[in-house]
């Protein structure tokens, strides 16, 4: 298959090629396009054949669900049962924005979207060109992150074209996302209003309208299973093995100097994941910065970019440091970890 890249810029859209990547969904066809968390690889959410092909391109597990993305308020009432006080007000603070909120499903979604559920994942993106796409196809956008299964989700148009060129149709060079990781999930299908996946909207910032709100426990501990089916396979994960250092960053330093010494003894390439306030602490390595300390929004931001820089290094492994697990730390951590895969490391 033969790919088009098609570059929009998000301040001055260029609605003929909005309308040229609309018709593509329409007619069946797969369009990676940016959002403001991540790039998605869009489909008619409505239209089962073309929903399969999210899975085939990206190797995704089928009972992995999907997130339908829309673009106004009035594109909910007829995609669920019923929409609970709780979400009008999440909507009022949050849409458009990083926040997906599980309903009950209407029987218009079909099941491939939902992983065989009787619930759906919905959310309204705030990126400009995603909201007129969405607009110009007339259908919700089925859209699970622009990457193969298990690979660091893209952030900006070449990640997409590493990943998902010669299998997509059309891909949407928007340049580079804002927030950097996924839409927070809230599962409001229940009594009990439930984090399934940290992001942008924080846990502090939900409880501001939810004071009973929980969190999945699984969210940064990789030992128990997940609530949400689609968290339980690994994801972002780098080429190279990964270890993440926890603890006091004094003793993260010094432990992850001492390794990196160790392991280049032994003739490994070894990355170091560090922030802007420690990168000169270290003297041995391939040492990439991911963003400041004191405003951990950076480090949200260029997170999955780091890591695929990891990889075109082709570094043997990466050592990283963790950062705080309070408001955005929650969700970096999270992606951490699962890059990691469990190999956490607490001092």
């Amino acid at each position: 298959m033969k790919t088009k890249v098609i570059k929009i810029d998000k301040k001055n859209i260029d609605e003929n090629l909005i309308v040229e990547s609309a018709n593509v969904l329409k007619s069946g066809g797969l369009v990676a396009f940016p959002t403001e968390t991540v790039y998605g690889l869009g489909a008619n959410g409505l239209d089962e054949e073309a929903v399969k092909k999210i899975y085939k391109a990206k190797g995704r597990p089928s009972d992995n669900p999907l997130i339908l993305h829309i673009s106004s308020k009035e594109e909910l009432p007829p995609l669920v049962e019923n929409i609970p006080d709780l979400a009008y007000k999440c909507m009022d603070e949050f849409w458009p924005g990083p926040l997906t909120m599980i309903f009950k499903k209407s029987k218009i979604i079909p099941r491939i979207i939902t992983g065989g559920l009787d619930t759906v994942a919905i959310r309204m993106p705030s990126h400009p060109i995603a909201s007129q796409l969405i607009s110009k196809s007339g259908v919700p956008i089925a859209a699970p992150s622009a990457n193969t299964s298990g690979r660091p989700s893209p952030t900006n148009a070449n990640h997409v074209i590493e990943d998902m060129m010669g299998k997509i149709e059309v891909i949407i060079d928007g340049g580079n996302t804002g927030v950097g990781l996924e839409s927070t999930v809230l599962d409001l299908s229940t009594d009990t209003p439930m984090i399934l996946r940290p992001g942008g909207i924080t846990l502090e910032d939900l409880k501001e309208i939810i004071p009973n709100i929980t969190q999945d426990k699984s969210i940064i501990k990789n030992d128990i299973v997940p609530k949400s089916p689609g968290q339980k396979y690994r994801h972002y994960a780098p080429k190279a093995e990964m270890l993440l250092f926890t603890g006091d960053i004094d003793k993260i330093i010094d432990e992850i100097n001492k390794q990196v010494n160790s392991l280049v003894a032994q003739g490994k390439k070894v990355g170091v994941m560090a922030t802007e306030e420690t990168k000169d602490r270290y003297s041995n390595g391939l040492v990439l910065v991911s963003g400041s300390r004191t405003n951990p929004e950076t480090i949200a931001a260029n997170l999955f970019s780091t890591i695929r820089d990891f990889d075109k290094e082709n570094v043997d492994i990466i050592l990283a440091e963790g950062v705080s697990i309070d408001n955005i730390g929650m969700a970096i951590m999270n992606r951490m970890i699962k890059a990691a895969g469990g190999k956490v490391i607490n001092l």
